[in-house]
């Protein structure tokens, strides 16, 4: 579970929003609302890469994506270990020489 925002969605619209469409130096919106600088910063330069304005970051649906498919690798390398050993039981028990009970 990930850690709590510190900051909540709506004042990070608000402060996004002044940014673009007041032009005010993000320092000073970030002054006045509270919010660290290069926090604000980080959070226009998404805002930007979003609607196509930037080139070099992935969007915000890039970034949902990536991660989902990071945690997909990771269960499949562990799926594959896991069946990974299983196999080399399973040829162990397969290479025993086999006795045939006495009479």
């Amino acid at each position: 579970m990930p850690a709590p925002r510190k900051y909540p969605d709506e004042l990070r619209e608000r402060a996004v929003r002044e940014v673009r469409t007041t032009g005010r130096p993000i320092a000073h919106v970030a002054k006045c609302l509270g919010i660290h600088k290069e926090a604000l910063r980080g959070w226009v330069r998404q805002a930007e890469t979003d609607a196509g304005e930037r080139d070099d970051r992935l969007t915000s649906t890039e970034l949902a994506e990536l991660k989902q498919l990071r945690k997909e690798v990771a269960e499949l390398r562990r799926a594959n270990e896991i069946l990974k050993a299983a196999s080399a039981l399973f040829a162990q028990e397969l290479d025993r020489p086999r006795t045939r009970p006495t009479r």
